[in-house]
């Protein structure tokens, strides 16, 4: 037996609306083959036809038939939104939101498993149908809400196991880190133990290089006190020498103006300017001759 993978109830539904759809085409093809009887009664009367009437007979069929499965198809359209419409009506009650696929709708598969279906119920078995779902009714609301009930009370459940599981694993936890701070408590006393014991050797210790300390530190006190007294008296020497040096400066400059004037008082140097003098007469002499023989202007 074909099966569409739904529940019982929603597949005894899906029933009912096939049923329903088989009786509508059923319907829909006896009109059409009235069609067909109606041209066969009325046109074909005659024993030869030209081509033109034989036209006319059939686009006055197809006119006809278009018709007919036009109407058809328009109203199974609607009757599928009509469908639509009850059960979207039922979701929303529960502020479900439904959601379709309709590329599904072509799915090749999923028409022969339809038609498989309807193979099984409608022709192989000859069921009568059962009065109770020829007349497909809505579910009721509190029946609808009991199984909502009961889907929320198996999650619920499940999501109290969990919590219940997740609560051990907590305490266990929690069991795990107080002996852990056991530990390190016990470990802290024995560690404070052990610090007093070398608490007297660190002491010893510290006092021996407090005693270093004082006597680095006095040591850098007297070095910096000689390096002190020692700047003061190279700053001193430092004074002393440029008044020295000042002093031989003048000395110096004393000793050229002797020398100078020493020299001055020479005979070598007053023959020098003897003679300087009289190259000066001889240049006068010869400036006031040339003079003489320079054109004017």
């Amino acid at each position: 037996m074909a099966e569409l993978g739904l529940n019982e109830h929603h597949q005894n539904e899906v029933i009912n609306y096939m049923r329903f759809a088989r009786s509508k085409r059923g319907l829909r093809l006896k009109t059409v083959d009235s069609c067909f009887q109606d041209l066969k009664d009325s046109r074909l009367v005659e024993d030869t036809f030209t081509i033109d009437e034989v036209t006319d007979i059939l686009d006055g069929l197809q006119t006809v038939v278009h018709s007919e499965v036009e109407s058809e198809l328009i109203n199974t359209a609607y009757t599928n939104v009509l469908l639509l419409r009850q059960i979207f009506s039922q979701a929303e009650k529960w502020y479900l939101k439904l959601q379709t696929d309709i590329s599904e709708l072509e799915n090749r598969d999923l028409l022969e498993q339809v038609a498989e279906f309807e193979k099984s119920e409608f022709t192989s078995s000859n069921k009568k149908p059962n009065p109770e779902a020829v007349r497909p009714k809505l579910t009721p609301l509190h029946e609808g809400a009991s199984e909502l009930l009961n889907k929320e009370i198996v999650r619920l459940q499940e999501e109290n196991e969990k919590l219940k599981t997740r609560l051990k694993t907590i305490e266990m936890q929690a069991t795990n880190a107080l002996d852990e701070k056991s530990k390190l408590e016990k470990a802290l006393r024995n560690l404070q133990i052990a610090q007093g014991d070398q608490k007297l050797n660190t002491t010893q210790d510290i006092s021996e290089l407090e005693n270093t300390m004082s006597d680095m530190k006095c040591q850098l006190e007297k070095t910096l006190q000689d390096s002190a007294a020692s700047q003061k008296s190279l700053e001193e020497n430092l004074v002393t020498t440029k008044h020295e040096l000042l002093k031989v400066q003048e000395q110096l400059a004393m000793t050229e103006k002797e020398l100078e004037k020493k020299f001055q008082q020479t005979a070598a140097y007053r023959n020098m300017k003897e003679i300087l003098s009289k190259k000066n007469e001889q240049i006068k002499e010869l400036r006031k001759k040339l003079s003489k023989y320079e054109p004017d202007d």
